[in-house]
């Protein structure tokens, strides 16, 4: 018999990991309804077209691919083979496969935007929250199937709405307790700027692929990969120049306008981020000109938020300016720029910060104890009024011994036991016991209510 296993880069979440992961989503998702967002939902899987082209090299290798049904078939066999041979080639085929598990929220909602774009009230301003996946290799906060948070705003150029998004992650990550987190911006105008310099805009995408590898690949293997794409020694140089540009906020901007002097593209870029950090009350921002992030769809200001230094963890949030997004699906000149929550990294640091609240864990608030028929009959009308009232509470199941429900009532974090007898049946009472104190009292039926809303 085969060992029961899951997929790899997958988990399975228990009682405690699923109240932990929605006091996460509920801040985040209390927040979005705060600023006026609305929440969408698009589906698990979209065709393979939607999708490709539209991360970048790197990250096309890393969507997850549908087979189509039926390639068993003996009658497609032939299909099968062919398709197999141009997969093989590195080419998609449909023949082989024509959907794909989504990579990330703001393709599909791109799409959404532009076959709905006649019905849509503009600025559109939705969030959403659902699973995403990457055919990636499984590590520490790094997975193949995780939740994305999303924000976006579609259908206006309004700087303002980058600073209301930096103010989302500063309202979000400040009510989750995490408040010494960085959020990083930068403007892909300025990365362009580099491009000019460098030779040109075919210089972009080589440039801004190698730029992100920074943190994990270092300088001289980022220079050795512009190298490999081409540039020359003098271009490296020139971007070397460019990531070594430190200091305060100010410091760096200033450095960069000398470095750019005269470039009209970069001017625009330097002038965003100055504007964004004058109206943004988030005063966790900081300048970052060494942040790419390798998607091509991104246009503007770009953001990436790191969890506080004594965390080792990637980026748990992150997003951007894509001026033209719904134009790759033929509606163009749809502004939009959107951020992201990633939630299980945000979990993990949460976790090892030891910042979730201790009473997330309390989901039944009283243990009724089962001492007989008659008894439980009993408790069972006043655990339905309890229940009316909001009090969450549960009988046990059968009759035991009193240190059995006992045990069980403190595995599952019960604060309270109550345990009504022949004797309290007949006197209509109740012995409510808080068991962290270990303290008892004997109320009256009629004030069970009471005392427990007011808990």
């Amino acid at each position: 018999m085969a060992k029961p296993s899951i997929p790899q880069g997958t988990r399975d979440f228990s009682a405690d990991t699923v109240r932990k992961r929605t006091y996460i989503l509920n801040t985040i998702r209390a927040v979005f309804e705060l600023y006026g967002f609305q929440p969408l939902e698009t589906p698990a899987m979209e065709n393979l077209e939607t999708l490709m082209g539209k991360y970048g090299e790197e990250g096309d290798k890393l969507i997850f691919k549908i087979l189509n049904n039926g390639l068993n078939d003996p009658k497609n066999i032939d299909k099968a083979k062919a398709g197999f041979e141009k997969l093989m080639e590195g080419k998609n085929t449909s023949e082989l496969t024509e959907r794909a598990l989504k990579y990330d929220l703001t393709i599909p909602f791109a799409r959404y935007v532009a076959m709905n774009y006649g019905h849509l009230t503009f600025p559109f301003k939705r969030y959403q929250i659902q699973p995403v996946w990457r055919a990636d290799r499984p590590q520490k906060g790094r997975y193949r199937e995780f939740t994305q948070c999303d924000a976006d705003v579609v259908g206006s150029t309004a700087l303002l709405n980058e600073v209301e998004l930096a103010n989302i992650y500063n309202a979000a990550f400040t009510k989750l307790g995490l408040k010494n987190y960085e959020l990083k911006i930068n403007s892909r105008k300025i990365l362009a700027a580099l491009a000019e310099i460098c030779g040109g805009e075919k210089f972009m995408t080589d440039i801004t692929v190698a730029i992100d590898k920074l943190d994990k690949i270092g300088i001289d293997k980022v220079k050795e990969e512009l190298a490999q794409r081409g540039l020359s020694n003098e271009q490296v140089a020139i971007v070397e120049n460019y990531l070594n540009v430190t200091g305060s906020n100010e410091e760096k901007i200033a450095l960069i306008e000398t470095l750019f002097t005269g470039n009209e593209t970069a001017g625009k870029g330097i002038s965003e981020l100055k504007y964004l950090l004058q109206k943004t009350t988030n005063t966790n921002v900081g300048v970052d000109f060494t942040l790419a992030r390798g998607l091509n769809y991104y246009t503007g200001v770009i953001f990436e938020v790191k969890g506080p230094a004594s965390v080792k963890m990637g980026s748990i949030g992150g997003g951007g300016r894509y001026d033209d997004l719904t134009g790759l699906f033929g509606v163009p000149n749809v502004p939009g720029v959107g951020i992201s929550f990633g939630v299980d990294r945000i979990y993990d640091v949460l976790e090892e910060l030891n910042l979730f609240p201790e009473n997330l864990q309390i989901s039944t608030k009283a243990l009724f104890f089962h001492l007989g028929e008659n008894e439980s009959g009993y408790a069972f009308e006043l655990m339905q009024e309890l229940r009316a009232a909001g009090v969450s509470c549960e009988l046990y199941h059968e009759s035991a011994k009193m240190d059995k429900q006992f045990r069980y009532a403190e595995k599952k974090n019960i604060p309270f036991a109550v345990i009504i007898g022949s004797k309290e049946v007949e006197l209509k009472t109740c012995v409510v016991k808080d068991l962290s104190k270990g303290e008892q009292q004997t109320l009256s039926s009629t004030a069970l209510i009471d005392f427990f809303t007011n808990k």
